[in-house]
């Protein structure tokens, strides 16, 4: 068990509709009373933290396209137990997209012992495991760059939570 990053595309009328009633984000985001997925969602495993570091240079979270991709948004409905989900608009996903960098870059700038100092979640693989826990990185840096690609393109908003 522990912290996932999990990231959902969502259609502008859903958006709106789920804004409008923020006690259904839940229900949305855990369909079927939990034993479903929402349609065209990732979840990036325990590697959220690691990718937003690579993407921002801090473990905190921050302002413009690569310190929003992971841990940004408008806070939207109840705490689901690591804080409420968050927003982004169709817009800032567009942003986000176009400002992704590439998979080679984000392996430049891996740097396991500076990770381990900064805390970034699961603290304790980046030295230990090396090149396994980039390869882990990478694997769902991967899957994210393509989640953004694919919402920019069909012009959804994006709702990311910590579950």
């Amino acid at each position: 068990m522990g912290m996932a990053g999990c990231f959902a595309a969502v259609d502008t009328k859903t958006l709106a509709e789920l804004e409008a009633d923020p006690g259904r984000i839940e229900g949305y985001l855990y369909p079927d009373n939990g034993d479903g997925d929402p349609d065209n969602s990732i979840d990036v495993d325990k590697a959220w933290h690691g990718i937003h570091y690579l993407l921002h240079g801090s473990a905190d979270p921050g302002d413009g396209p690569l310190g929003q991709a992971i841990l940004g948004g408008e806070p939207i409905g109840d705490d689901m137990g690591y804080g409420p989900a968050r927003l982004l608009r169709a817009e800032r996903v567009r942003t986000i997209a176009d400002a992704l960098i590439d998979v080679s870059e984000l392996r430049a700038r891996y740097a396991p012992q500076a990770m381990e100092a900064a805390g970034v979640y699961p603290d304790s693989i980046w030295v230990r495991d090396g090149d396994e826990a980039l390869d882990y990185l990478l694997e769902h840096y991967r899957e994210l760059l393509q989640f953004y690609r694919d919402a920019a393109g069909r012009g959804d908003g994006v709702l990311l939570w910590i579950c």
